[in-house]
């Protein structure tokens, strides 16, 4: 099973996050950008679970 790999972060829906950028999910793929998780201090709003850094998928050619 392969993870979500959403494009906006789910708190300020302003920042662009293509697969390959960084970004931080929860177990439940929560998916915000790296300020946005800096501003929840690594805590999901949504469930309260941690968040980590969302593995970055290759840039096709």
């Amino acid at each position: 099973m392969a993870l979500e790999m959403r494009d906006r972060c789910e708190r300020c829906t302003t920042a662009a996050l293509p697969p390959g950028a960084p970004a931080l999910i929860c177990s439940y793929e929560c998916t915000f950008c790296v300020p946005c998780g800096a501003q929840m201090r690594g805590v999901c709003p949504n469930c309260g679970g941690e968040l980590v850094a969302r593995p970055r998928r290759a840039v096709p050619d």
